[in-house]
């Protein structure tokens, strides 16, 4: 290993493009939920990993507002695929059968 290497950090090394296109659009900067400014001498919530909250409350209320979402789409799935299946089966009773039609093997 060369010195240059060794006296360089990897949170040293900048962002190819300047750090102007953050894809997890997370920082620590401020409450994910309500923006209230973060400090280093406050306390920070974490959900999700990466996600930081100012309060338990900021970040309870985000818990509820996911699993809100969750339920919501587990509700949209279960719709369509009810009507899906109706479908289906309307398209069964109008199946049209054909014949003298070679089956292929």
């Amino acid at each position: 290993m060369s010195s240059a290497s060794s006296s360089t950090s990897f949170f040293d090394i900048e962002p190819l493009d300047g750090g102007e296109t953050c894809l997890s659009g997370h920082t620590m900067d401020a409450c994910s939920l309500c923006r209230k400014p973060l400090t280093r001498n406050c306390d920070i919530f974490m959900y999700r990993g990466n996600t930081p909250f100012c309060s338990e409350e900021c970040r309870d209320h985000q818990m509820e507002m996911d699993e809100a979402a969750v339920r919501i789409g587990a509700t949209n799935v279960r719709e369509r695929a009810a009507r899906n299946e109706q479908r289906l089966r309307l398209d069964a009773g109008n199946v049209v059968v054909a014949a003298n039609v070679p089956v292929l093997s």
